[in-house]
């Protein structure tokens, strides 16, 4: 009787083991530890600096990370893309990640200003100032083009409702209840997972922020599973 309940024991563990293997083949467990700030980005339609429709579906399992400036800014602006193009040289050649830098100001930056300013921040230099900050200048370098930096306009209503619902960034002021009114002026970048959840927020003006979003990017590209494996009813996304 014994040795008959130790060949079930047996015999189902194998079991239980052969299907563990199935569902999670494919899986990577070097999972990054980045809470999850908003399980759910809203579906977007904009318009990137080439003309094309850009949809949440171009992000299917891809990385992304999340930004709102405008063309004509003096400010903050500068220094920001400054950071988000060393970013870009980081992982412009990693095809399952993006950048989505949206205007905040569609009323004036038009698909072929964002297209004058693509041309700026790509091909322009890149240089450290004294106080460690970066800037670029206007020297050129060798046309980039075709990348997966993607600088978008659209329907402001919708611009400013991803910032607030989707992203996160907005700058928390109060606004006037006239859309042509408001103004989002933020130097926070989002980072986007694989299945479309915010899972960090960070400051485009810090140097150690800078770092900590370079390097919190690569940790979610090791976040990998093949959900075609799932049976009907599992998760697709790591917890």
């Amino acid at each position: 009787m014994k040795n008959r309940i130790w060949i079930y024991v047996v015999f189902f563990s194998g079991l239980l083991l052969v299907f563990y293997a199935f569902v999670f083949k494919g899986y990577d467990f070097s999972k990054s530890n980045l809470k999850v700030i908003n399980a759910s980005v809203p579906a977007f339609t904009f318009t990137n600096q080439d003309g094309k429709k850009i949809t949440q579906a171009d992000t299917d399992d891809k990385v992304y990370v999340v930004e709102y400036f405008f063309t004509t800014c003096k400010g903050i602006c500068p220094r920001m893309n400054a950071n988000m193009r060393r970013v870009f040289d980081v992982y412009q050649n990693q095809k399952d990640f993006l950048i989505l830098s949206h205007t905040c100001m569609p009323e004036t930056d038009s698909v072929s200003i964002l297209k004058m300013y693509e041309q700026k921040m790509l091909n322009g230099r890149l240089v450290q100032r004294n106080d460690g900050s970066y800037k670029i200048d206007s020297i050129k370098s060798a046309s980039i083009s075709h990348t997966n930096w993607n600088f978008l306009t659209g329907d402001k209503t919708e611009l400013y409702r991803m910032a607030r619902n989707g992203y996160m960034v907005d700058n928390g002021k109060p606004d006037s209840s006239q859309i042509k009114d408001q103004f989002i002026h933020t130097q926070f970048f989002a980072l986007v997972d694989r299945y479309r959840r915010v899972r960090g927020i960070y400051d485009g003006l810090k140097e150690d922020e800078i770092q900590k979003l370079i390097l919190d990017i690569k940790g979610l590209l090791k976040e990998r599973i093949d959900h075609t494996r799932f049976m009907s009813g599992f998760s697709n996304s790591p917890t």
